[in-house]
C-alpha cells in the first residue's frame, strides 16, 4: 500500500502528463482562422496587337526568300482601299521583284505597269541588282510605246473667257451703231469674235465678224439696218475649233437698243381718256422720257376727250 506523500507525487505526475497532451489541441484552436481567400476577378483581356503591316511582312518574306508567301500577302494589301499613291508603289515593286524572281514575266510586266500607272516617272534605286533594272527598263520601254495604257492624263484648268459688254439705250435710225466690248482671255483661247443682229424682235440675224485688237473688241451694225422701232443683237466668242466660249447675251435673250421713229427726237402717241380711266403708252428701250399732254374738251353731251402726247428727251412735263 502506497503511502502518502508517494499518493501525492503520483498525482501530480499525472496531472503533469495530462497537461501535456491537452496543450498542443488548446494552441491550436486558440490560432486565428486564416481569412476566406477573395473570389477571382476577371481576367484582364490580353493586350491588343497593332495591325501587322501587310507591306513590310511583304517585304520580310521576299527576304527571306519566301517568294510565294510574299506575293499572297503583298496581293492582300493591294486590296486595301485605303492605299496611299506611296503604298501603291510599293506593293507593286515588291510584287514585281518577286515574279521577277520566279521568272514569272508576264505577272512582273503587269506588276511594273501597275507601278508606273501610279506614279509614271518612278526609278528604281541605283542600288539595285541589275537584273531588276534591266527588266524594268524594258518594261517601261514597251508601256510608252503603247501609249502609255492606263495613264489618266489630268486636263489642265482652263480659265474661263467672259466678254464684258454695255448696250446703248438707244441709237438713230439710218446711221451705223458702233458697239464696244473688252474680252478677258488668260489663256488666249478665243479664235474670233462674231456680232449677231437683226432689226425687230423677230426673223433671222445677220452675222458679222468683229474686230479683236488684245482686249479690244469692235464690231458694227450698219446704218441699212438701223430701223424703228428697235434692234436686237447679241457676241459671241469661238476658239480655234469654232465652239462658242463665251456670249453676251442670245439668240434667245438678245441685247436691245430702242430706235426712236421719225426725224425729230420724240414721238407723237394720242391717247385716248374717257370714264376717268387712262389708257398707257408702252415705250420700249428704257429712253428719258418727256411730254406734253394737250387735251381738247369734248362736245356737249360726249363723255370723251383727246390727249396728244409728245414724247421728247429733256424731261417730263405737264
Amino acid at each position: 500500500m502506497m503511502s502518502g506523500p508517494r499518493r501525492r507525487l503520483s498525482a501530480c505526475i499525472s496531472l503533469v502528463l495530462c497537461a501535456q497532451l491537452a496543450l498542443p489541441g488548446s494552441l491550436a484552436f486558440a490560432q486565428p482562422k486564416p481569412a476566406p481567400a477573395k473570389p477571382a476577378g476577371p481576367a484582364a483581356p490580353p493586350a491588343q496587337q497593332p495591325p501587322q503591316d501587310l507591306i513590310a511582312k511583304g517585304q520580310e518574306l521576299f527576304e527571306d526568300q519566301q517568294y510565294e508567301d510574299s506575293i499572297q500577302t503583298l496581293s492582300a494589301a493591294l486590296l486595301r482601299p485605303s492605299n496611299t499613291k506611296e503604298q501603291k508603289v510599293e506593293i507593286y515593286r515588291l510584287l514585281a521583284l518577286n515574279y521577277i524572281t520566279l521568272g514569272r514575266k508576264d505577272e512582273a510586266d503587269n506588276a511594273v505597269r501597275g507601278l508606273l500607272v501610279a506614279q509614271p516617272d518612278y526609278q528604281l534605286p541605283a542600288n539595285e541588282s541589275p537584273r531588276f533594272r534591266d527588266f524594268f527598263k524594258d518594261a517601261r520601254a514597251k508601256w510608252e510605246a503603247e501609249g502609255r495604257p492606263g495613264l489618266v492624263k489630268e486636263e489642265p484648268t482652263e480659265a474661263p473667257v467672259v466678254i464684258r459688254h454695255g448696250s446703248p439705250s438707244s441709237a438713230e435710225r439710218n446711221k451705223p451703231i458702233d458697239l464696244r466690248a473688252k474680252l478677258e482671255d488668260p489663256d488666249g483661247r478665243t479664235g474670233t469674235v462674231k456680232l449677231y443682229f437683226r432689226t425687230g424682235s423677230k426673223g433671222d440675224f445677220t452675222e458679222a465678224v468683229a474686230d479683236v485688237d488684245g482686249e479690244n473688241v469692235r464690231a458694227q451694225i450698219p446704218a441699212s439696218a438701223v430701223k424703228p422701232p428697235l434692234m436686237d443683237y447679241y457676241f459671241e466668242v469661238l476658239d480655234g475649233g469654232g465652239a462658242v466660249i463665251a456670249s453676251r447675251g442670245d439668240s434667245q435673250g438678245p441685247l436691245r437698243i430702242a430706235i426712236p421713229d421719225g426725224e425729230s427726237s420724240g414721238w407723237v402717241l394720242p391717247l385716248a381718256i374717257g370714264g376717268g380711266i387712262l389708257g398707257a403708252a408702252a415705250i420700249v428701250g428704257g429712253l428719258a422720257l418727256a411730254g406734253v399732254f394737250k387735251s381738247s374738251s369734248p362736245p356737249a353731251g360726249r363723255g370723251n376727250s383727246t390727249v396728244t402726247v409728245n414724247v421728247g428727251e429733256a424731261g417730263l412735263r405737264f
